[in-house]
């Protein structure tokens, strides 16, 4: 295929390098958004006045209280948009709302020269409400038909004709969390105007492209007039891929008005309070299987919880209904898929984006289902793995099905899986109070966006006279490692040591019209853009080093091109070919390959508390030729750990009272909201890439994406704490376990288990 090119023997790809600011940021040297703004003089800092309901109508606003305090510059309000009065792509998310959506939505921002008297000027600031009724509960969403966007269906086959054909057949429904990124720093952007007027914007954003755009259009002006940069971001997880754009859109407004640099950086409150999360999600069930515990058919239904305006709800939707099936061939299938409106923050994009919810449901189904068809868990999922060729729900074929297998048995061999399930029933027969379980779930994940224009990346490499190379892309790095990638790739495509090469930030007016850096595509798209651009100035040089000599130096072979006034710079892009997707019918190609894991969880619950910990772990994850070995395995072990987070600990709470707080966020702070720390981590995790796994289909040397699909093995946790709480009961019960399944969830799973008996 057009995306394998074998690597030279002196390649940089392969090699397992740190991060490239690793050393800046363990040392605190590494600048991030904020760390600009503190060096700049004459900067105005936001504030955002909140709202105490969680839906309203605003009948007064008076910023006149808020000038008498001493420091006060400017109150910003709806009166003072030039352009668009909005942030979002779907213009449902006005940025100065005449009607609260939800608890703690900011109606006006007060600029002052300095964080405290912004604060004190926001508490000043007069507004009158008129509560209205709010929905907060997703399942009083559902009961209400309180509905927006599209509701999409994924069909193939005749589901009633599968349920006729199936021996066994299931119902049930699940309703599971949402999960709160916690990136470490929180939304930030600084905007400044130069002499000309040009808006400046710096900013913690996965999307630099997007936040131009939404700066333009709030500020009236067009996109050439805005610059975006992102120098890097601590932490970005889908957090940053639409919700920066307004708080940038803030800044610029606050700077154009006043002249002055404008500083927003939320604080951790704020943003977990003003900001999206992942969709919690409900889903209903219908499950048919044959005699030999193969899948026939599956009717579900599945409700996210969008908050109160669509942002990424639609797609997030969308690929949730694509990996509904996960790993697995299902003949006949149904499922219906609809966004709720709620009053919370609207929801976005998270690692996963969509596709961790649509996996939960099947894996789910399959950990119910196993005992009552008297299958062990794990073989039920082997035995309904896809074969190659076989087509998913939404037509295309499934390429390589072969690499789940050998992930699977490697793990099941290099685990010593039989002879601790062995160890394990032993153990549990012999201790009445505390019980063991072992798991091994699958991983297959679509890789590329759904939507297939955003499928392409740009990149600009420059070679200087000495033969040093300065490279600029179009993705952001977020601490993934993607900048080191992109290092890699230019050095191993040039042939010169790393060192020969250096990274400019990523900028809107050096790489234009960019995708986010999301969909696990980012290494994909950009390192094929910057291939594409040392490629050209390759095949430049390639007349003067046939003139030289193959082995002429490189800055004399540069200095030479210079002088025969050869181009030594290039604009690099790349499209995924093969892609297609119809949103209305859900239908097509729109990924450019899977990518495969395997995850073998133990755990050990105590039946009086319903604690528990992980002991071991052991993971075989696909990414193809490795890129940079040290930095995949670094995302593997992080996604795997954030995923644990989401189905066991991280319990987002709001106010559903009908008293003056509802609506408002109960969980905002790390006291409230448990994250996963050291003493949640297993005691033996044990991480290998998977070997021999080039592949074919990949965009840059044979390398797969990393970024999303290892959040998604911690499934193996999670159904191995439901063997472990199906070991207090009788043998062969159904085992229902809630999402996040934390220690109180578990405790009670025990008592049901107990009741079985």
């Amino acid at each position: 295929m057009t995306g394998f090119v074998p690597r030279p023997a002196n390649a940089v790809v392969g090699e397992a390098r740190p991060h490239e600011a690793a050393s800046l940021h363990v040392t605190g040297r590494a600048l991030y958004t904020d760390d600009v703004a503190a060096r700049t003089p004459g900067l105005l800092h936001a504030h955002p006045v909140q709202a105490p309901h969680a839906h309203a109508r605003i009948t007064r606003l008076d910023p006149a209280p808020a000038y008498d305090v001493p420091g006060v510059v400017r109150v910003l309000t709806a009166a003072d948009v030039p352009g668009v009065n909005d942030a979002g792509t779907k213009h449902d998310e006005p940025l100065f709302p005449d009607e609260v959506m939800f608890h703690g939505h900011a109606v006006a921002w007060v600029l002052a020269d300095d964080l405290e008297s912004a604060r004190l000027g926001a508490l000043a600031v007069e507004v009158d409400y008129e509560p209205l009724p709010s929905i907060i509960e997703l399942t009083d969403a559902i009961a209400r038909e309180s509905f927006q966007g599209a509701r999409p269906r994924l069909e193939r086959g005749d589901v009633d004709a599968g349920f006729a054909a199936s021996s066994h057949l299931f119902e049930g429904e699940i309703e599971f969390a949402g999960q709160e990124h916690f990136y470490l720093e929180t939304h930030a952007s600084l905007a400044s105007i130069d002499d000309d007027g040009q808006v400046f914007v710096q900013c913690s954003t996965q999307h630099p492209t997007e936040t131009q755009e939404i700066v333009a259009h709030v500020l009236g002006l067009a996109s050439h007039q805005v610059t975006v940069q992102c120098l890097r971001m601590g932490g970005g997880f889908g957090g940053k891929e639409m919700q920066p754009h307004g708080f940038a859109a803030i800044a610029a407004l606050g700077a154009r008005l006043t002249g002055r640099p404008v500083r927003v950086r939320l604080t951790r409150q704020q943003d977990m309070t003003m900001s999206g999360k992942r969709h919690g999600f409900h889903a209903t069930w219908k499950v048919g299987f044959d005699d030999g515990g193969r899948l026939q058919a599956l009717e579900a239904t599945l409700t996210s919880d969008g908050g109160w305006s669509l942002d990424l709800s639609e797609p997030v939707l969308s690929r949730a209904l694509c990996h509904v099936d996960n790993a697995y061939w299902i003949p006949h299938i149904a499922v219906d898929g609809r966004i709720a409106r709620t009053h919370k923050t609207s929801q976005t994009a998270f690692r996963g984006f969509g596709g961790p919810q649509g996996m939960l449901v099947i894996e789910d189904i399959l950990g119910r289902c196993a005992p009552a068809l008297g299958i062990a868990a794990d073989e039920l999922r082997r035995r309904n793995f896809y074969a190659d060729d076989q087509p998913t729900p939404y037509g295309q074929p499934v390429r390589n099905a072969a690499r789940l297998d050998r992930a699977w048995q490697q793990v099941l061999d290099t685990s010593d899986f039989a002879q601790r399930r062995a160890d394990i029933e032993r153990h549990n027969a012999q201790n009445p109070h505390s019980k063991r379980g072992l798991a091994i779930t699958p991983v297959k994940f679509g890789i590329s966006f759904n939507f297939t224009s955003f499928n392409q990346g740009g990149a600009l490499v420059h070679v200087y006279k000495d033969g040093s190379v300065l490279i600029n892309h179009g993705g952001t790095e977020m601490g993934q490692g993607l900048h080191t990638k992109m290092l890699q790739v230019a050095a191993t495509a040039l042939g010169l040591p790393i060192d020969r090469v250096r990274l400019a930030p990523t900028r809107t007016d050096k790489v234009p019209n960019t995708s986010a850096t999301a969909a696990s595509s980012g290494a994909d798209l950009n390192g094929a853009a910057v291939k594409d651009a040392c490629e050209q100035i390759l095949a430049r040089l390639a007349p003067v080093r046939e003139r030289l000599g193959a082995d002429v130096a490189w800055p004399d072979l540069v200095r030479q091109a210079y002088f025969d006034r050869i181009q030594l710079w290039a604009a690099g892009f790349y499209r995924t070919e093969g892609l297609s997707w119809d949103v209305s019918t859900m239908t097509g190609s729109p990924f450019k390959y899977f990518a495969y894991g395997v995850a073998a969880a133990e755990v050990e619950v105590d039946g009086f508390a319903g604690a528990y910990r992980v002991t071991r772990v052991d993971i075989v994850h696909d990414v193809g030729d490795s890129l940079s070995p040290l930095v995949d395995i670094g995302q593997i072990e992080g996604g795997f750990v954030q995923g644990v987070g989401w189905l066991t600990l991280e319990d987002l709470r709001w106010d559903s009272s009908d008293g003056p707080s509802r609506g408002r966020l109960a969980t905002q702070s790390a006291s409230t909201y448990k994250l996963p720390s050291l003493s949640e981590m297993p005691a033996d995790l044990r991480v290998a890439l998977l070997e021999h796994a080039a592949e074919d289909d990949a965009a840059v040397y044979g390398s797969k994406a990393v970024g999303e699909p290892p959040l998604m093995l911690a499934f193996a946790v999670r159904e191995a704490l439901r063997e472990a709480v199906g070991a207090f009961g009788p043998d062969g019960i159904t085992v229902e376990l809630a999402s996040p399944a934390t220690p109180e969830a578990v405790y009670w799973a025990i008592q049901a288990a107990k009741g079985q008996g």
